[in-house]
């Protein structure tokens, strides 16, 4: 076999494996306003403009509002299945449905974050 002849070979070979292979699934849309209903749990150490925690280490909390829907998803499944190991994450997450995770990216997504109780 020549050489191009195995190179187009090669790419025919690609492509098809490649048309073949699924896309990876985008998070299911949350609902906004069930999301706000949990935000109890966040708001605590999210809601609090520079707040560090002292448990396991000095730690800065991250503001969530405007976060990437997908990156709150994704992160909030780290926590719950313990690929994160931030010890309050991690039970925060475990008491979440994956319902509760869509909810609550899709409401820190937007970026108009309001607590609960606001």
């Amino acid at each position: 076999m020549s050489r191009s002849l195995l190179f187009a070979s090669m790419l025919t070979f690609s492509a098809i494996a490649a048309a073949q292979t699924p896309a990876p699934a985008a998070p299911a849309g949350g609902d906004a306003t069930k999301g706000r209903e949990k935000t109890q749990m966040c708001e605590g150490c999210h809601g609090i403009e520079g707040w560090r925690t002292a448990f396991p280490e000095v730690y800065r909390v991250p503001r969530l509002g405007g976060q990437h829907e997908a990156y709150l998803v994704s992160a909030l499944k780290q926590y719950k299945n313990g690929e994160r190991s931030h010890p309050s994450m991690r039970a925060i997450a475990g008491s979440l449905s994956d319902a509760d995770i869509a909810n609550l990216a899709a409401y820190y997504a937007a970026g108009k974050v309001k607590t609960a109780t606001q």
